[in-house]
């Protein structure tokens, strides 16, 4: 049985393309953009959320950030801890940092089912 995750993405790969009845059940839309909700993990076990929000404390991202400086291209990687990343995405609609958004890569904490 393929992962949760992968069918989520496999949906989303999907946008504006044909999509089977049982396909666009399962895609929502809300303020310009596209979700699938979920109530189980990979297996099949309802969530806790004492146990997400303990997961999500432990989370990083690693932001890379493309700018242009002097003339040369330059990658910025920022470590942002999970609570702050919103507060990081700020910046960017203040203008407080600057560039292009290249990947937002997530790093897991152990132990997550």
């Amino acid at each position: 049985m393929a992962d949760k995750n992968d069918k989520v993405i496999d949906l989303f790969s999907k946008v504006n393309k044909n999509f089977t009845h049982e396909e666009l059940e399962q895609i929502k839309f809300f303020e310009g953009f596209h979700y699938v909700k979920i109530n189980k993990d990979k297996n099949n076990k309802k969530f806790n959320a004492e146990h997400l929000k303990k997961y999500a404390e432990g989370c990083h991202y690693i932001v890379r950030v493309m700018r242009e400086v002097d003339g040369e291209i330059w990658m910025y990687n920022y470590d942002v801890r999970n609570d702050e990343l919103f507060k990081f995405m700020e910046k960017f609609n203040e203008n407080k940092l600057n560039g292009t958004i290249i990947e937002i890569d997530k790093y897991f904490p152990e132990g997550l089912a």
